[in-house]
């Protein structure tokens, strides 16, 4: 059983869902709509009382978790998160009040879990599609074949600020819609062409905001289906009301009334400028996704061990190098004895990409891989996890004082040891049989080696002395024994 956290920039969202056959059983829903998004002050830092709401929603959402056995839980954060000035400051608060880390997860990410949730309820999997997610902070496109996306972009744009910025005090006109149906076909006119229906046989809607307006039309008699005709039915509807505290539409709850005005306007944007015919509105989405992505990586089919080959391809690292730096890191970890498995998986995908820095220059290749690593677009994986591997790549040689703040924490120094260990022996052509190494790691390094190695290699021994020194300048003790 599984949970996925959804800490939108609208409201705050939650799935625990169990797979069923070849499905998941969504068996418990949360929602509060906290609206963090319209939270955030002129100079664009989450409110005292944003924070608060938020906090107390965390709270609740804890309680619900606590009472079933979870094998899993994901906890995601989006626009609003990306943009807060002090989301940082924010986070321990809000981790410590949910029980569970959380990662705010870049907009192509979330395209990509939006994606994922939605290809596995279609299960249509040679078809071509669109899939559009109005959001709270953000709006994300997704164009994809079966399982298989091909592109996936993220704009700026969503219901909570469009519906603030044209519609202020819940006022509506005529004029005002318009204006804010242009502003949007603004965000999207330079990248439309790659979305245009040629690219596609069916487009879909994953949204609570497209399905909000998807139920007002057909509940009402506004149209037969999700077309630019029955969406200006309902803009005129709104016009008419002139205030969403009047809009009064089966389907649609007050509450929401606020945010989906400037949704409506987004979509009517995207209608028009994507050439849509009509659009099918689907009951999966970010939420679906993460639990899709939770059952993959516990089934062994991890998104993020695909993301890294495909890099490793693209940058034309040596894969064979690659392969023996990853499992030679792997194994001497182990030896290490490390308390959590925390760094186990990053420590073996940063050996895997410890080279794709020199495609760059050859010189400085571990800076040059960092910057990549962190920089990069890599599905799967959190801002926080390519920070990590970030540093360990920048950690695989050269002085330590780069990374001297990290190694107060004891499995990322092993990870760290064992990746510098790892990428030496290789780097100096050293065929080292690990079972006949012995590495320890407590107050000091304390590593065994055979004599013999020492003879077969001379510049082991240099190499493992500048190792000593830039250990030392951290305040760590190396000591090295040889034996027969």
């Amino acid at each position: 059983m599984f949970a996925a956290v959804d800490l939108g920039s609208n409201s705050f969202r939650m799935h625990i869902g169990k797979h069923d056959d070849e499905a998941i059983r969504v068996v418990k829903s949360a929602r509060d709509p906290i609206r963090l998004a319209a939270g955030l002050d002129n100079k664009g830092a989450l409110t005292t009382t944003a924070m608060q709401a938020a906090l107390a929603s965390l709270v609740r959402f804890n309680a619900i978790l606590s009472a079933y056995p979870l094998d899993a839980v994901r906890v995601v954060a989006t626009n609003t998160m990306r943009i807060a000035n002090n989301a940082s400051e924010f986070l321990p608060a809000a981790e410590k009040a949910i029980g569970y880390p959380i990662e705010i997860i870049s907009g192509e990410e979330e395209g990509r879990l939006i994606y994922m949730g939605v290809a596995n309820s279609l299960a249509l999997p040679g078809e071509r599609r669109l899939v559009m997610d109005i959001g709270g902070g953000s709006t994300e496109l997704i164009l994809g074949r079966g399982q298989e996306i091909e592109r996936v972009e993220s704009f700026s744009i969503g219901t909570v600020k469009q519906s603030l910025s044209f519609f202020p005090g819940g006022r509506i006109d005529g004029a005002a819609f318009d204006a804010a149906i242009l502003s949007a076909r603004s965000h999207f006119e330079d990248a439309a062409p790659p979305y245009h229906p040629q690219h596609w046989k069916n487009a879909y809607g994953s949204s609570g905001t497209i399905r909000a307006i998807s139920d007002a039309i057909a509940k009402n008699g506004l149209g037969k289906d999700l077309s630019y005709k029955s969406l200006v039915a309902l803009k005129q509807h709104f016009v008419e009301a002139g205030h969403v505290n009047r809009i009064d539409l089966a389907g649609l709850r007050p509450e929401r009334a606020s945010t989906v005005v400037g949704g409506l306007a987004i979509l009517i944007a995207l209608i028009k400028e994507l050439g849509i015919e009509v659009m099918t509105p689907v009951e999966a989405g970010l939420r679906m996704g993460v639990l899709w992505d939770l059952h993959l990586r516990a089934t062994k089919r991890d998104r993020r061990e695909q993301s890294v080959r495909a890099f490793l391809q693209r940058f034309h690292a040596d894969e064979t190098r690659a392969n023996r730096v990853a499992e030679d890191a792997t194994a001497l970890y182990g030896q290490l004895k490390p308390a959590a498995d925390a760094h186990g998986r990053p420590l073996y995908w940063s050996a895997l990409l410890h080279e794709v820095g020199t495609v760059v220059s050859p010189t400085d290749f571990h800076k040059h891989g960092a910057y990549l690593i962190e920089n990069a677009d890599l599905p799967g994986f959190t801002t926080r996890e390519q920070r990590v591997m970030s540093k360990l790549i920048l950690s695989q040689k050269g002085n330590l004082r780069k990374v001297a703040e990290l190694l107060s924490e004891p499995d990322f120094a092993k990870a760290v040891l064992a990746l510098r260990l790892a990428t030496m022996f290789m780097h100096s052509r050293i065929e080292v049989d690990l079972s006949e190494l012995r590495i320890r790691m407590k107050n000091k390094i304390e590593l065994d080696i055979r004599k013999d190695w020492v003879a077969e290699h001379p510049t082991l021994s240099y190499w493992i002395e500048k190792e000593r020194e830039w250990w030392d300048e951290v305040g760590v003790n190396f000591s090295i024994r040889t034996q027969n």
